[in-house]
C-alpha cells in the first residue's frame, strides 16, 4: 500500500513538472505578427464614422464599378436580386419573412462601406480602391433611395445618412454603448 501512495505521488509530481516543461516550450510555429500586419486589417469602421479613410465617390461612378467590377453578375440590375442577395427594395420590413437589404433592414450606412471593403467584389474581396469603396457605397446607397443622385460620399457626409431601419434595433445593452 505505500508503494502505490509513492507511486501514485511520483506520478503525480512527474505530470506536474512535465506539463510546466511542456507550457514552457514552444512547437516554433508562426513567427510574431507586426505592427504592419495588424494595421493592415485593423480596417473597421465604427456606425460613427471612426475609422473611415479619406476618399470619396460619387453616384455616377458607383453604377459604373457596379457593372465593371462584376457585381451586377451576382446581385442583379440595380442590385434588386441575382444568384446572391439582393441589396435594394421597395419592400417595406414589416414581417419576419421580409426580403432584408441595405436599405429596409441595416441601421448605419458605414457598415455598408465596411462590408463593401473588407469583402467585394467576390472573389478578390479587398482590392478595391477605398474611391471605388465610397462610389460604390454611394450608389448601393442610391437605390436604396436614401440619398440624393447629386450626393458624394466621404468620410463626412457617409456617417450622416440616415437609415430608416436605425431605431428598430433592440439593444441588449444599452449602458454598454
Amino acid at each position: 500500500m505505500c508503494t502505490s501512495k509513492l507511486s501514485s505521488a511520483a506520478g503525480l509530481l512527474a505530470l506536474l513538472l512535465g506539463s510546466g516543461m511542456a507550457l514552457a516550450e514552444s512547437p516554433n510555429l508562426g513567427q510574431p505578427i507586426s505592427e504592419a500586419d495588424v494595421k493592415a486589417w485593423d480596417i473597421t469602421i465604427l456606425p460613427d464614422g471612426s475609422n473611415l479613410p479619406p476618399g470619396s465617390g460619387t453616384i455616377a461612378q458607383g453604377a459604373k464599378l457596379f457593372v465593371d467590377k462584376g457585381c451586377v453578375a451576382c446581385h442583379g440590375e440595380n442590385g434588386k436580386g441575382g444568384p446572391n442577395a439582393a441589396m435594394a427594395t421597395d419592400e417595406r420590413l414589416d414581417h419576419i419573412d421580409a426580403n432584408k437589404t441595405i436599405g429596409n433592414f441595416w441601421g448605419y450606412s458605414t457598415p455598408v462601406f465596411d462590408f463593401i471593403r473588407r469583402a467585394m467584389p467576390y472573389p478578390q474581396p479587398r482590392t478595391l480602391s477605398n474611391e471605388d469603396v465610397y462610389a460604390l457605397t454611394a450608389y448601393v446607397l442610391y437605390l436604396n433611395k436614401l440619398i440624393g443622385e447629386n450626393e458624394v460620399m466621404s468620410a463626412e457626409t457617409l456617417p450622416k445618412v440616415k437609415m430608416p431601419n436605425r431605431d428598430n434595433f433592440i439593444i441588449k445593452f444599452p449602458d454598454k454603448i
